[in-house]
């Protein structure tokens, strides 16, 4: 773990939203002496969906907030992509890259880096406000006034939005402009037991028809993840969703049709809409700032969505760390995180679109050229 540095001013920080980007910036700002609290809207942080994937940037994050041993420990780490046929059959197995010392890859269930996360942010010194969220804010240009819905009142030298794809401080800065685009297609989720055999992500692919991911998130669980085109307004029956899903991936035998085999719970099916966000405007205005999938949703193809929500988070605080005041430190970090975001954001969508055979732009073809193996290269890479 890296030694935080003093600040050479202490700020005074609000960050609204305490998901996993807000949670790993709390850690990294109360690690390094400012005072730092977290508006969170739910009761609890039980975050929802199944697992997660941790890639090795993530995990060089984890590390530099001091947390990776606890992650590993939670969840399923793993070196190699492994690519199969329907019937499960191997295709190709792709060994991942890794960052500096960093693991090529975890799985861990969303719920255990949950809490990993708020012990630490807590550890700190960050303060948890739950169950509350910001109602008034005034800039004026040497700090923040908010007011928060548990009648709260406080100052702040910033504000960061991490709050999410439907970042309610993002419609207070734009507006409806950059509301959540929904690409047309959808996530089907579901945890299952893991087969010994499954020791890394297993990408089953029946071409552009369907394309089904096994992921391990704990020694005993894996998640089975599936993407197909749904109408916007589709929603699975309560009563049958896992029936829904399996009629979907009907293509597929071996451990997928064995980890369907297992699901006889519909309500233990996650689906979600795949959308995503891109402000193009400046993600700051004044002292409040957008950050993680509230200035740069993208689709999940690149298993990227969380990393590049720490490592704004990790580069923020090095970027407040670094410059003469917030103003100046929110112009530096975005320099550094717009291009690397957006780049993921474009070429998860281009995968997207090619995976389901759905045309692709010239601009989609020139990125899909980096390919996935090589985007995991690119993003092990310093940031």
């Amino acid at each position: 773990m890296t030694a935080a540095p003093a600040p050479a001013t202490a700020l005074r920080v609000l960050i609204h939203g305490g998901g996993i980007g807000g949670l790993t910036l709390a850690t990294a700002l109360a690690r390094r002496g400012h005072t730092v609290e977290v508006a969170e809207l739910r009761e609890e942080l039980d975050a929802l969906g199944v697992g997660i994937i941790q890639p090795t940037n993530a995990l060089h994050v984890m590390r530099e907030i001091g947390v990776l041993d606890a992650c590993l420990a939670a969840g399923f780490a793993w070196d190699t992509l492994t690519i199969a046929d329907p019937a499960g059959t191997t295709l190709a197995a792709i060994p991942q890259p890794r960052m500096a010392d960093a693991p090529a890859a975890n799985g861990i269930p969303r719920p255990a880096l949950a809490r990993i996360l708020a012990d630490a942010a807590r550890a700190a010194g960050a303060r948890l406000r739950l169950g509350t969220t910001i109602t008034e804010l005034k800039d004026d240009g040497t700090g923040v006034d908010v007011t928060l819905s548990d009648g709260g009142q406080s100052r702040h030298d910033l504000v960061v939005g991490f709050d999410g794809i439907g970042s309610p401080l993002r419609t207070r800065l734009y507006g409806d402009t950059y509301a959540p685009e929904y690409t047309g297609f959808a996530n089907w989720r579901v945890t299952v037991p893991r087969p010994p055999e499954v020791r890394g992500v297993v990408m089953g692919t029946a071409g552009p028809e369907a394309k089904a991911l096994l992921t391990p998130i704990t020694g005993e669980l894996m998640y089975l993840g599936a993407v197909f085109a749904e109408k916007e307004d589709f929603r699975p029956d309560p009563e049958r969703a896992h029936e829904q899903l399996a009629a979907r991936l009907r293509m597929f035998s071996g451990p997928v049709a064995d980890a369907l085999a297992a699901v006889t719970d519909p309500s233990a099916v996650v689906y979600s809409r795949i959308s995503q966000v891109s402000v193009e405007e400046p993600w700051h205005v004044g002292r409040v700032v957008l950050a993680g999938d509230a200035a740069h949703a993208s689709t999940p193809h690149l298993a990227q969505g969380a990393a590049m929500a720490v490592e704004d988070a990790l580069v923020l605080a090095e970027a407040l760390d670094a410059e003469a005041g917030v103003p100046e430190a929110l112009t530096a970090w975005e320099v550094r995180r717009r291009p690397r975001a957006m780049w993921v954001q474009a070429l998860s969508r281009a995968v997207l679109r090619q995976e389901t055979g759905t045309p692709t732009t010239p601009e989609e073809d020139e990125l899909l050229k980096v390919g996935v193996p090589g985007a995991a290269h690119v993003l092990a890479q310093p940031y």
